[in-house]
């Protein structure tokens, strides 16, 4: 490149940034959101000082209380969709009740409006990188025979690395699928411990599963090709430093049908430790259910209502939720412990009917809401008080620095690069409190597809198939006309008919404000990892 045509592109980044600037200074009245001082690469937050000064207060008497940091456990379900578990009006109702998280919703904070990314791997790494997928190259899953140009995690702070500086002990147990590749593993990310399972249910079992799978599982050839691309179907143990240790063997569909029974019983181990040493930890129970293929274990099979597997496995995980909690309260824990309810994206409707269920439209892999809202619970016994709902907006990437601020770790989040989530600390702990976020950016691999800021949702490109399940399988993803297109998610949730120019004049501040988020990939470009789409 010559020095000219360089000098041209700066001239023109510059320009660009400066048109950016005046824009969305025009778009000012529709956000209340302001960068923090001394953190202008984080996302900005509404200012809530009056809450923000109580719920540090509450956080101050605790410690006082226990002479203890909060302990802090996510339980981080695998394609539960919006409208599978009871507190979200499914439940019992669709064949497969969930009667203990819909007491820790009832007990709780229940998040209607809890956005995740459309697909696992994306979200898995947000929620512990605080970074949207596009940033950090994670844009989609890793799979059987993918070959990575460089390691995505070499150079990111993950949030079990600053609280393991900050005192606490971390554990993963569970799905990863963020990367098994060496370098890439939970215990060399920033995880002390690790015990799961790299890949996602349907990626182990179709190689055994002949009655769904005749073309593979019963072909010599195309078997042994499959396994050539060497992708784990193990249970497997690593702990920071060490070595990973194979656990069990995955020889048939069986072995995953009773997988989460056997990484329930290590996290109870875990929590039965970590109450002997008194030392705080972050445990993160990833399930390997409820994602397709679904098969039952032997304590689960026919429990639910429905009969089918897939709610067999709702069912199941649900079971483990109440068992691990009742744990924590066993142990003296509870009153000590910030727990989290969530899903990973929305439901899978490519594997219909072993998929859940969402009343909006999409499914996983689409930005539409079906594809990315999925159920939030936030429960701290005696912290936040019980029969608490709010519609408004919280980014599964706010675990991030929300975990970070309540392990007394916010300070060792960099300020260095963009930090896409936001602290919810005031909002989860504070009676009738305000979320400290207004806006939701959604991508799709390196696509921006949609902004919403309050109840508005602006997409730019959009997710189509003609099958309404298959969002994966058969879709493509194609630019919006003449002009964006813009629901109000109060009116039409549903995302049914575009309101635009006939009833709505937001539309230039919304698309302001994606302009707004586009500077910041000028300023810090994504990195290139090798996940092409």
């Amino acid at each position: 490149m010559t020095k000219v045509n360089f000098l041209r592109k700066v001239l023109f980044v510059l320009f660009l940034i400066f048109c950016i600037q005046k824009i969305n200074a025009q778009a000012t009245p529709l956000s209340k959101a302001k960068p923090i001082p001394g953190k202008e690469n984080w996302q900005p937050a509404v200012p809530n000082p009056e809450q923000e000064k109580i719920a540090i207060d509450k956080l101050a008497a605790l410690k006082k209380k226990t002479g203890k940091k909060p302990n802090i456990v996510w339980f981080l379900i695998d394609d539960m969709g919006f409208g599978d578990p009871g507190f979200n009006g499914g439940g019992a109702s669709i064949g497969a009740a969930t009667p203990n998280m819909d007491r820790l919703a009832r007990e709780g904070l229940l998040l209607t409006s809890t956005y995740s990314q459309p697909t696992c791997t994306p979200t898995r790494s947000a929620i512990l990188t605080g970074r949207i997928p596009a940033r950090t190259g994670l844009t989609r899953p890793i799979l059987a025979g993918d070959v990575l140009t460089a390691n995505p995690w070499a150079d990111e702070i993950s949030l079990p690395k600053i609280l393991s500086q900050s005192g606490y002990k971390t554990v993963l147990t569970g799905k990863w699928h963020v990367g098994e590749l060496e370098g890439m593993r939970p215990f060399e990310v920033g995880f002390d411990e690790y015990y799961g399972y790299y890949a996602a249910e349907k990626e182990i079992t179709q190689s055994f599963d002949k009655r769904r799978y005749p073309d593979l599982v019963l072909d010599p050839f195309k078997l042994e090709a499959y396994n050539k691309m060497g992708a784990s179907k193990d249970l497997v143990h690593g702990k920071k430093g060490g070595k990973e240790e194979l656990v069990i063997a995955t020889k048939s569909t069986d072995d995953i049908a009773e997988a989460d029974e056997r990484l329930e019983a290590f996290s109870i181990k875990k929590i039965q430790e970590f109450a002997k040493s008194g030392e705080p930890f972050f445990l993160e129970h990833a399930f390997m259910k409820v994602h397709t293929d679904n098969f039952a274990s032997k304590r689960f099979e026919g429990k639910s209502d429905s009969k089918y597997p897939y709610k067999d496995a709702v069912v199941e995980v649900d079971a483990i939720i109440g068992e691990l909690v009742a744990e924590l309260e066993k142990n003296g824990l509870l009153e000590n412990t910030f727990i989290f309810i969530t899903s990973d994206n929305g439901p899978q409707g490519d594997s219909w009917p072993d998929g859940g269920y969402t009343p909006f439209r999409g499914t996983k892999g689409s930005a539409w809401e079906g594809g990315t809202r999925v159920p939030g619970v936030a429960y701290w016994k005696g912290m936040i008080t019980p029969g608490r709902q709010s519609a408004q907006l919280f980014d599964l990437m706010d675990l991030y620095n929300t975990s970070a601020f309540i392990g007394g770790a916010i300070d060792k989040v960099p300020t260095d690069r963009p930090i896409d989530g936001i602290n919810q600390i005031s909002f989860l702990l504070v009676d009738n409190g305000l979320s400290n976020r207004d806006r939701v950016y959604t991508w799709v691999e390196t696509q921006l597809m949609s902004v919403r800021l309050h109840e508005y949702k602006m997409y730019f490109n959009i997710t189509e198939s003609d099958d309404p399940h298959l969002m994966i399988d058969q879709s493509t993803v194609t630019k919006t006309g003449l002009a964006p297109w813009l629901f109000n998610l109060y009116v039409d949730p549903k995302e049914s008919r575009v309101m635009g120019h006939a009833l709505n004049a937001w539309t230039a501040s919304l698309a302001a404000e994606a302009k707004y988020h586009a500077a910041s990939f000028v300023k810090f470009p994504p990195k290139k990892v090798g996940l092409g789409q």
